[in-house]
């Protein structure tokens, strides 16, 4: 396994889009053309299936050096009412191309760290959202926590307005590598949210590991895991750290990169988590993502519901998902769209009553099929080509961009169709890069992704 990791860890995407924002298609994008997608993609599916809503709330009160997403640092809790105002208008403006009243079946507050904001403001917003929609009956709405930051008041609130999911951000209970990452919060802080999140009726609780992380060793995953299963979490987030220092800046360089552990040691860090996380009763899910045989991301497997989006592994599909707030992106399923990624920028344009995206992609026929394939193996682990609706143009360029990962037993290629053997997983992104023909046709040596093991 060894001489595969090292083989394979190339630079490569996560997959919870395609294309890959660096691949989109900017030059031919305009607004208009998304929000086109957008009102049709909203006609047909939310009496159907509903959509789904993500809310970037990006303050943070301090700056952990692991964290490659769009955020702002602040103490200045005064900035909530005014964000918050704005989150609300773009949201009236995305319900005027709406000719009936959306039915929102999924709903995410990420960050940044949703906490921060009082657990008024949390209600504010949420009531702004609710009381011009309707909830799905199989709505599932879920909110990241800071241990540090996340109260009583915080779970009681999100609770009584719907949420019955949380996940708090563990990384690793080290405290040197605590000091490394600039996220200082002891175990003891972890158990107090999740028994006081279980108190309250949460029905899934997780827990977001990291693996990677500056100083780790085999002894820090095996005590954080050790740890986490007193507290039973029902599904575990287990992330391999993404190094991006050239496209996240100075927040990614609070350490030497001498300090990160290498190729085949780092992955050795996800076999013993893999493992352990095994026999605790955890099964694995797509990517990245283990759960109790209890929680609704392994009843998504079973059952083949299994979704992936920005939003990462979701129990269901939605075709149409809105993002609000500073850097949300958007889904329509035809069409992706980015808002700005400056607060100030963000809420300057929102109240000037224009919907504040500066880029996206408006998909072709062959993305579309693409994006399926790409799903399915993600997903399920396999995908097929059989159909005429799944055939993609020239499939002979991107089999063949799959000969060594077949002889190295890593495919399962059949007539038309192939399979991912469990013990492959791990080279699953790897596996959709040979059907990426952004990727295949770039010839740059531009740095876009990280490591993909």
């Amino acid at each position: 396994m060894t001489s595969l990791i090292q083989k394979y860890n190339v630079p490569g995407p996560r997959y919870t889009s395609y294309p890959t924002v660096p691949f989109w298609d900017s030059a031919n994008f305009s607004k208009e053309k998304w929000l086109d997608t957008f009102k049709n993609s909203f006609v047909e599916s939310n009496q159907s299936e509903g959509i789904s809503v993500y809310i970037h709330l990006p303050f943070c009160e301090s700056l952990c050096t692991f964290c490659a997403c769009h955020k702002h640092i602040t103490k200045r809790h005064e900035v909530e009412d005014e964000y918050l105002m704005s989150v609300l208008q773009e949201w009236n403006l995305y319900l005027g191309l709406m000719d009936e009243k959306p039915i929102i079946k999924e709903l995410h507050l990420g960050g940044g760290t949703p906490t921060f904001f009082s657990e008024k403001n949390l209600a504010y917003l949420l009531n702004g959202i609710f009381e011009k929609s309707l909830k799905h009956q199989n709505s599932e709405f879920s909110f990241e926590g800071h241990p540090n930051n996340t109260t009583e008041a915080h779970l009681q609130t999100l609770y009584d307005l719907g949420f019955r999911r949380v996940s708090f951000g563990v990384q690793d209970y080290n405290q040197k590598v605590q000091e490394a990452i600039h996220r200082i919060q002891p175990f003891e802080k972890v158990k107090k949210v999740t028994n006081l999140a279980r108190k309250i009726g949460y029905t899934s609780i997780s827990h977001d590991l990291i693996f990677g992380l500056p100083f780790q060793t085999k002894e820090n995953i095996v005590d954080t895991i050790t740890k986490t299963k007193t507290l039973q979490p029902d599904r575990i987030s287990f992330y391999s750290y993404a190094h991006v220092p050239w496209v996240k800046g100075v927040g990614q360089r609070g350490f030497d990169e001498k300090d990160l552990p290498k190729d085949d040691q780092k992955r050795d860090l996800y076999e013993i988590g893999k493992q352990l996380f095994s026999e605790l009763g955890y099964e694995e899910i797509g990517m990245d993502h283990f759960a109790l045989k209890s929680d609704g991301l392994f009843l998504a497997t079973e059952n083949h519901t299994l979704h992936r989006n920005f939003m990462g592994y979701t129990a269901n599909k939605t075709q149409l998902m809105i993002g609000l707030g500073m850097s949300a992106i958007s889904d329509s399923w035809y069409g992706f769209a980015q808002n700005v990624k400056s607060v100030k920028e963000y809420q300057h344009i929102v109240a000037n009553g224009e919907i504040p995206i500066f880029r996206g992609h408006i998909l072709t026929n062959e993305d579309i099929v693409v994006r399926k394939h790409i799903l399915n193996m993600m997903c399920k682990f396999e995908t097929s080509w059989a159909k005429k609706e799944t055939q993609i143009q020239n499939i002979e360029v991107h089999l063949s961009q799959l000969d060594e990962l077949i002889k190295d037993g890593l495919v399962i290629l059949k007539e038309n169709s192939l399979e991912i053997p469990e013990h492959a997983r791990p080279f699953v992104r790897n596996i959709c890069m040979a059907f990426d023909k952004k990727l295949v046709e770039e010839t740059g040596n531009k740095r876009l992704f990280s490591q993909t093991i």
